[in-house]
């Protein structure tokens, strides 16, 4: 954008939920503190053209904290029953590519106050000679609260201090953050049995009330004891119902009882009635540690605890061992050969296994030793060593696991030792590898295994130490055959198949390996991009290869539509281009690039239009509305055009208006002659709207190729105050007098009032007869100074709060404002006006910063004073009668820039055109006016 209308963004936040308190910014960022529970909600208000896009962030909390996407990027945050956690520091970003992004924080501190908590602990001394028995008790009251909370302590009605009772001693422990307040009696005396009361209160802030816990005291005031009526540990099968009893012993007052489950939660389906816990039907997941803990508040709590266990026999699998001492894995006449079995027991020690041969049992003998391996090195194994085969020995082994407790069924693993008992052996089928198959399919990678019996398979990785498709470092397979769905591009490689020593041979694994090749088809840029251009130009197209498998033998063709355009092939280059010369219209359309490789096609996609860019209205106009009307308000609409000369002129404009929540738009079609400009401003007003409601504006370009895109906004009726002191104006044309307000402490008020709408009974020689413009309809503020008004008597008018930019605090100096007004003092009784700057503060302090006294003449007077006010303020028109009638004084057009006045000698930049009551600004570029609206002068 051209000249000074392009503007980067400001940003300012305000709230406008229930907030107990806001500190105002001053050097410090500003403070908002929010009862819990509440709602908390901050706009924030930029300025900055093209309009900034808006989001809001959060820091220094956790993941947890991160608001819901939708919440993120609107002007508005809104945290409805906002928690303790939500506190912190919230940011709001304003970006548009201009300049550096504007950030302006707040923190938000949330208050609240919990339910206090007394515990009580007692000390019992030594028996100090045998001559006294000393016993202390100590009450500790314990609240979490923002901000701190204060403690006070009562015994019955009577309230404690420091210092009021000898046998009281009230501190805070010095390793706590004021949380903590114990209250110490030192060698209990019988008035020390009584009712003790803890308030913990914040003050009342956010109008949070005081919260108070009470504790009686007696002597029989002891802590919990409990016993569970049940064994440790308990030892169930699956699917039978438990019942776990706690008991309290002791305790005063009664302890409550509570059930946990050491490193998780009860399951869902326990039943809970007191002391007693009942899981209906257990599962191996139920199992775990379980303990009942008993608190009353008094010591320390009473907790005791059980181990349930639950019967499982899981996983069997075995092995053979050959012979230790010879080189060959054979089996042979002669040789030694170990069966070993495994299951998975829970409880371990109830396992136990028995031997068959053939149906029959075995028992051990000193050619067939059965052992028990030890648990730590191989938990649940057992081992049938035949010490010296013989043909005899050939048949089928069993080895059956059991659990004592009975209920759970057994496990039987069958072994067949015979003269085709061999070793594995692992190869791969020669077509089998390497293997070529397309992204997307499914495919099976296979190894034989031979041998009897046949082992448990291990697939992995063998190039790299990259985990399997399914995630894990391995993959069984029983019978060999690895299969992958879905095969990606990573997947190419090498994998190792291996024999394990499950169900088969303990012996060296035996291993093969496959190779996987995944064709892919291309991968190119831009998947889509859109091209705007007029007609009679010139386009160029480019589509690009990224990636491909296999990379060579590329082809590729052109289309628009269906139409081909051109083919090709690739030789080095990993490109291709077309160009349209002159775009006509038949050459507008979707031009698609198609490059081929065996595995597909990857496709570049164009969208060449004359569509014209979408208009972006220009939200920083001031005093956007104007009202001469009761019910109806006008609004002087601003935009610029994005990107003018990308396409063909524009010829027009169509401009839709509805009310906000209708569904029919009225439109209409606004001409525009000649070019539009880059960065020019384009105003077009809109009159006839109906207060207060709200309206949908919706712009459309067009040019010969027809609609371009549109851009909407809502324009509101509302305080046309700017949010940011970078600029204010106010002309009082509208009905609020842009939110300034009459002082309370005066003896009389401003009124506002135009020459068209004045009383026809007004005293001559004084006062204005039109506003500063020469409008007779347009709005200024006087005093009246007519009977029953007296000599001396005060009208003060008093503006908004204007936040100052926040001032750097290693030296820069202030913010420096200029602050006009125009004033009309005509008439032999003029008295004096004066004009004050309230500093905003702990004290709000005013400081005289204009004044003038007596007839000025029948003309408008403009007055310049700087100002660079170091926090927020407010400024205020003191109006003084004079001795008599003819003294009204009137003001009119109040301005507030950012900057140094002007030297009088340039031009003022606050002339208003005579109609649409927005400022010409001398930064901005010549305004086209769509609209005959400025033949008529206000």
């Amino acid at each position: 954008l051209s000249l000074g209308l392009a503007a980067p963004p400001t940003v300012r936040i305000v709230h406008s939920g229930l907030a107990c308190n806001i500190e105002e910014e001053r050097y410090s960022e500003r403070v908002y503190t929010i009862r819990e529970g509440e709602t908390l909600e901050l706009t924030c208000l930029v300025t900055g053209h093209p309009r900034p896009q808006i989001r809001w962030t959060k820091t220094a909390g956790s993941a947890s904290d991160r608001f819901q996407d939708s919440s993120v990027f609107n002007e508005t945050l809104r945290i409805s029953n906002i928690q303790r956690h939500q506190g912190g520091r919230y940011y709001c970003k304003a970006e548009n590519g201009l300049g550096s992004p504007a950030i302006k924080s707040i923190r938000v501190d949330v208050y609240y106050l919990d339910d206090p908590i007394v515990t009580v602990h007692q000390s019992i001394g030594e028996a100090k000679e045998q001559f006294y028995y000393e016993r202390t008790v100590f009450l500790r009251c314990v609240a979490n609260s923002n901000p701190p909370v204060r403690y006070s302590w009562r015994r019955g009605q009577e309230v404690l201090l420091q210092g009021s009772d000898k046998g009281v001693e009230i501190y805070e422990p010095f390793f706590t953050q004021g949380e903590t307040k114990i209250l110490k009696l030192k060698n209990l005396r019988p008035q020390d049995y009584a009712n003790y009361s803890c308030i913990a209160s914040v003050r009342n802030v956010c109008s949070i009330p005081d919260k108070m816990v009470s504790f009686r005291l007696s002597n029989k005031t002891a802590s919990p004891s409990i016993k569970l009526l049940v064994d440790d540990p308990i030892v169930v099968n699956p699917g039978e119902a438990i019942t776990l009893v706690c008991v309290t012993t002791g305790g005063e007052p009664a302890p409550s009882l509570t059930w946990v489950r050491s490193a998780s939660i009860l399951p869902e389906k326990t039943v809970l009635n007191g002391g007693t816990l009942t899981i209906p039907a257990i599962t191996s997941e139920d199992a775990g540690t379980y303990s009942c803990i008993a608190n009353n508040n008094v010591g320390n709590p009473a907790k005791k605890s059980t181990n349930i266990i639950v019967r499982a026999l899981k996983k069997g699998r075995f092995w053979i061992t050959p012979d230790p001492y010879h080189k060959d894995d054979n089996i042979q006449i002669g040789r030694e050969v170990k069966i070993s079995c495994q299951v998975e027991a829970i409880p371990s020690e109830e396992l136990t296994f028995s031997w068959f041969k053939n149906g029959r049992p075995l028992r051990s003998s000193e050619r067939m030793v059965i052992t028990q391996t030890d648990p730590d090195v191989s938990p649940g194994t057992t081992n049938l060593d035949i010490i010296d085969l013989k043909f005899t020995d050939f048949g089928t082994y069993t080895c059956v696991a059991s659990l004592k407790g009975g209920g759970i069924s057994d496990i039987s693993i069958d072994v067949n030792i015979s003269s085709s008992t061999v070793p594995p052996n692992l190869t791969v089928p020669q077509e089998k590898s390497p293997l070529v198959t397309r992204e997307g399919d499914t495919i099976e990678l296979q190894c034989q295994v031979t041998g009897k019996p046949k082992p448990i398979i291990l697939w992995s990785r063998a190039d790299k130490e990259v985990v399997m498709p399914d995630g894990a470092m391995q993959m069984e397979s029983y019978d060999g055959i690895l299969r992958i769905v879905n095969v990606s591009r990573e997947m190419t490689g090498t994998y190792r198949c291996q024999t394990s020593q499950y169900n088969g041979f303990n012996v060296k694994p035996r291993e093969a390996l496959v190779q996987l090749i995944v064709q892919y088809p291309p991968t190119v840029e831009p998947t889509f991009l859109e091209i705007r251009q007029g007609q009679g130009r010139s386009i160029t197209m480019s589509c690009r290869v990224l990636r491909a498998y296999p990379t060579r033998v590329l082809t590729y063709e052109w289309r628009l539509g269906s139409k081909l355009l051109r083919t090709g092939q690739f030789d080095v280059q990993d490109s291709t281009e077309y160009t349209v010369s002159s775009l006509s219209r038949d050459s507008y359309g979707i031009y698609n690039c198609n490059i081929i490789n065996e595995a597909g096609a990857g496709q570049c996609s164009f969208l060449v239009t004359g569509k014209a860019y979408a208009p972006e209205f220009y939200y920083d106009t001031y005093n956007p509305l104007w009202q001469n009307r009761p019910r109806v308000y006008s609004y002087s609409l601003q935009w610029t055009q994005m990107n003018p000369d990308a396409v063909d002129r524009i010829l027009a404009y169509r401009l839709g208006i509805r009310q906000a929540g209708q569904q029919r738009w009225w439109e209409q079609e606004i001409t525009v002659n000649g070019n539009i400009q880059k960065g020019e401003l384009i105003t077009y007003n809109l009159t006839e709207l109906i207060k207060p409601e709200a309206y949908e504006v919706r712009l459309t370009p067009i040019t010969r190729f027809g609609e371009g895109d549109s851009t909407i906004r809502v324009i509101k009726y509302s305080a046309p105050v700017n949010p940011h002191l970078r600029e204010f104006h106010c002309g009082f044309e509208d009905g609020n007098i842009c939110l300034f307000t009459q002082d309370d402490t005066d003896n009389f008020d401003w009124t506002k009032q135009s020459t068209a709408t004045r009383d026809t009974k007004y005293t001559p020689n004084t006062g204005p007869n039109a506003d500063r413009t020469g409008s007779k309809e347009g709005f200024y503020m006087y005093i009246e100074t007519s009977r029953p008004r007296l000599e001396g008597e005060k009208a003060r008018l008093v503006s908004p709060v204007f936040s100052v930019a926040p001032k750097n605090p290693y030296g820069a100096t202030n913010t420096a404002y200029c602050f006009s007004f125009y004033y009309h003092m005509y008439g032999q009784h003029i008295g004096s006006l004066n004009v004050y700057l309230r500093l905003k503060g702990q004290t709000a302090i005013e400081n005289l910063l204009w004044s003038s006294s007596g007839n000025k003449g029948q003309h408008w007077n403009q007055a310049r004073v700087n100002i660079t006010p170091p926090t927020s303020f407010q400024l205020i028109f003191e109006g003084i009668r004079g001795p008599g009638i003819e003294g009204d004084i009137a003001i009119d057009d109040v301005s507030i820039v950012e900057g140094e006045c002007m030297k009088s000698d340039q031009p003022a930049n606050n002339l208003r055109s005579g109609a649409v009551g927005t400022l010409a600004h001398i930064r901005l570029i010549p305004v086209i006016i769509l609209m005959s609206v400025l033949n008529h002068q206000r």
